[in-house]
């Protein structure tokens, strides 16, 4: 700018001089020198319009260079958007609150896992939530979920908590003559779950890392309950790899945070074992539309399965140091929504899962390994109790799968649904033949107050009841929450060619039958108080809990917080 000022001046100075050179000759001196003083005077005044424009056009830089430099200490991530192509944030003060929208959540817990969600849906929850923002980086709980995020939501880190501590005992379960008592304790308490969820997010690339500090059936086991990498970026789709939850059955593909009751019913427990359950290594996806949803993956061990120190573990059912070839398997989900009302929603579905490679492990022939598997179910109530439901071990499993259908009515306030499975072991020996059991279950959940049960159409399932925040546990504005009435008939028979000739054939399980009635009571979105009556009635088993067929009754509860 100072440059071009002194060239157009000299410009001025030279046109002026060159301009005078004619009259030199040819006027009179007087007149000569009043042309003369007549330019000068307005080169003059051409001077001091210039300065002053000059002056006007550094007054402007200053003050552009003074917004940049403020924006740059209340904003400093605005030059890193630029550069990775989003939108220049407004400039903000250095500390801000945005209050929350009237009416944007509906006040359903969180789910118990990483919220792996698109970019766009982050973005759009973020934008619901109260959000403080704190020198270009925004804190927050979308989904109420605490996280932290970079201004324009690229980077975000988000921390959850599933807690659920459970009490209670059986009584009239004693054993009958010739049976082993088993653990069956009058009142205990079990950390039935206590996970943290860690999500680590890049626009679309999240990672999900999920510790569980009760990851048994006995408290003090420390578990992983998903370790994986996910991909957001297609509409509607979530692309998984790592160690994950496949989602299978209607039960397994809801959070633990919106059970009926304190359990899965036994057959989905049972099923989702087979090859797919917690932390079990998984490469596949899932993708959901408002009418349909369906996800596929193909599964290999679970979690420390061939870690020799987890042999005695009861949990992701126990590992072993002598694995030489890990298990493979798949799992398919399909469910659809045919009829959606106001009133009416209905769910239909199928799932499938299946072993096809049953894991080897070495005996006492290290050259050779063996294939087997087993089934056995706890009567729905997991503080350590014993099994009376189990088949033992089944050798020469070469395949182990099941299928079955699902169904769901809302109507209203109440929900009622069920599912039914028959699950097939294939067996390779000569003379052996393969085994088949089935199970099913129908529930039922009637909201007496608040916000009923709804459709998730992310899980294909029905979520929990909800409690707004202006709906909140307040005796003093008579506000009372959300309370429910929940029941379930549930059924396992795991007797299987129990008239065969060949003993070997012969698998004794037994059938177990187990019902439940109980409350659910959610104070706010964040706690539930949940209270369940079980009787039981299992016919004998090869269990030596359970040779004679075994009856009985529990009372249970849990506390639960979710966030």
């Amino acid at each position: 700018m100072v440059f071009s000022f002194r060239r157009t001046t000299a410009l001025l100075a030279t046109t002026t001089l060159v301009s005078l050179l004619p009259l030199c000759g040819h006027a009179r001196a007087a007149d000569q020198m009043q042309i003369m003083e007549r330019q000068i005077q307005a080169m003059q005044a051409q001077l001091t319009s210039m300065k002053k424009e000059h002056a006007e056009e550094v007054k402007r830089a200053r003050a552009v260079l003074a917004r940049q430099r403020e924006e740059a200490e209340n904003n400093p991530y605005a030059q890193r958007g630029r550069y990775i192509g989003q939108p220049r944030p407004a400039a903000q003060p250095l500390i801000s609150v945005r209050p929350a929208k009237a009416g944007a959540d509906d006040g359903r817990p969180p789910s118990d896992r990483a919220d792996v969600s698109s970019w766009s849906d982050f973005q759009r929850a973020t934008a619901q939530d109260e959000e403080v923002t704190v020198g270009g980086i925004k804190v927050g709980f979308p989904g109420g979920r605490p996280t932290i995020q970079s201004s324009d939501g690229a980077y975000a880190l988000s921390i959850g908590l599933a807690y659920h501590e459970d009490f209670g005992g059986f009584f009239n379960s004693g054993p009958r003559a010739g049976e082993s008592r088993g653990a069956f304790n009058g009142f205990t308490s079990n950390q039935r779950r206590l996970r943290i969820p860690f999500m680590f997010r890049y626009k679309n690339w999240v990672a999900a890392v999920t510790p569980d500090f009760g990851a048994n059936h006995n408290d003090g086991y420390v578990g992983l309950y998903e370790g994986n990498l996910n991909y957001t970026g297609l509409h509607n789709t979530v692309l998984t790899v790592g160690y994950f939850q496949p989602r299978v059955t209607e039960e397994d593909s809801e959070s633990s945070n919106d059970f009926f009751t304190l359990e899965r019913p036994s057959i989905t427990d049972m099923v989702r074992n087979i090859a797919a359950g917690d932390a079990r290594f998984s490469v596949g996806g899932l993708h959901y539309e408002k009418r349909w949803w369906v996800a596929g993956y193909f599964t290999g061990q679970e979690w420390g399965h061939r870690n020799a120190s987890d042999m005695s573990s009861t949990y992701y059912g126990g590992g072993s140091g002598s694995t030489v070839d890990s298990q493979t398997g798949a799992t398919l989900r399909v469910a659809g929504r045919p009829v959606v009302t106001k009133d009416v929603d209905l769910h239909v579905g199928a799932s499938a899962i299946s072993a096809f490679k049953v894991a080897c492990n070495t005996g006492s022939d290290p050259n050779h390994c063996t294939r087997s598997t087993s089934f056995g179910q706890r009567p729905e109530f997991d503080i350590g109790e014993a099994n009376l439901a189990a088949t033992g071990t089944i050798s020469n499993a070469s395949q182990v799968w099941a299928a079955g259908p699902e169904l769901g009515l809302r109507w209203r306030r109440l929900i009622v649904k069920g599912e039914y499975y028959h699950v097939g072991v294939q067996r390779s020996a000569p003379g052996l033949k393969s085994a088949s059991f089935q199970g099913w279950y129908g529930s039922a959940a009637y909201t007496l107050f608040g916000n009923p049960r709804m459709y998730n159409i992310k899980e294909g399932a029905f979520g929990a009841p909800g409690v707004k925040a202006s709906e909140e546990f307040n005796p003093a504005l008579n506000q009372w929450g959300a309370l429910e009435v929940v029941g379930h008939y549930s059924v396992i028979d795991l007797n299987s060619n129990l008239n065969d000739a060949n003993s070997k054939n012969v698998i004794r399980g037994g059938q177990q039958t187990v019902w439940t009635g109980g409350l659910n009571w959610y104070p706010n979105r964040h706690f539930r108080l949940m209270l369940d009556y079980s009787h039981f009635i299992v016919s004998r088993s090869n269990q030596a809990t359970n040779t004679a067929g075994r009856t009985g009754n529990s009372i249970a509860a849990r506390i639960q917080a979710a966030f």
